[in-house]
């Protein structure tokens, strides 16, 4: 009579030994999802303090990247810097242009200024004259002078004996027909004024025709000139 009451303990014994682990494993799930909800909060939290970090270091490279130009701008600098040097060298040749350009018009106003110094010292120097050509020179009568004419010599003979290229010895004159001559380039010529003072017949002279008329110059007297005429 005693057995259902014993089987009923038995029972409540058997079901708190099961409900007991189960309580038991539900207990800690519990927690864990407590913790889990606790900790979502606080992950959330890293995740987003980590997210900038992240954002930092995806910038870096484009900070990197911009770096970049300015280096790239750094090492054109130099470059720019070579043109400016490029320029001053080129205003560095220009004054050694213009000292090369200098001689040359130095040459040219020599040019220029040779044949005035020549004939300057053509004034200023007189020819050295030996013994004998004073003798001589002294020896020879007064010319005989005649009057000026009216023959020309035609321009292609003039060209090919006279003018100031062509220098020739008067030599000793002589008389013909009563009057002083010397003969040159196969004319005839007379003496319309006396021989010119320090000339001397053994000096290098040449005949022009200036000013419509026939005259001797002698290179060592550049300023000085004497008429003559034509004999034809």
């Amino acid at each position: 009579m005693k057995l259902p009451g014993i089987v009923s303990a038995a029972s409540l014994v058997l079901l708190l030994g099961v409900t007991a682990p189960v309580n038991a494993r539900q207990e800690p799930q519990e927690k864990q999802e407590k913790q889990e909800k606790q900790d979502q909060p606080a992950k959330a939290e890293k995740e987003e303090r980590a997210k900038p970090e992240k954002q930092e270091e995806g910038k870096a490279p484009k900070q990197e990247q911009q770096a970049k130009p300015e280096k790239q701008q750094e090492a054109k600098a130099p470059k720019q810097e070579q043109a400016p040097k490029a320029e001053k060298q080129q205003q560095a040749k220009a004054p050694k242009q213009e000292q090369q350009a200098k001689p040359a018009e130095q040459k040219q106003a020599k040019g220029q200024q040779e044949p005035q110094r020549q004939q300057q010292a053509a004034s200023t120097q007189r020819p050295q004259r030996t013994p004998q050509e004073e003798t001589r020179q002294r020896a020879q009568p007064a010319l005989r002078l005649s009057a000026r004419g009216s023959g020309r010599i035609s321009d292609a003979r003039f060209r090919s004996n006279f003018g100031r290229e062509h220098e020739f010895h008067v030599g000793n004159p002589v008389l013909v027909g009563g009057y002083s001559r010397f003969q040159y380039g196969g004319y005839w010529f007379g003496f319309v004024e006396p021989w010119p003072v320090g000339w001397y017949y053994t000096d290098d002279v040449y005949i022009d025709y200036v000013d419509g008329g026939y005259y001797m110059y002698n290179p060592y007297y550049p300023d000085t000139r004497f008429a003559l005429t034509v004999v034809i």
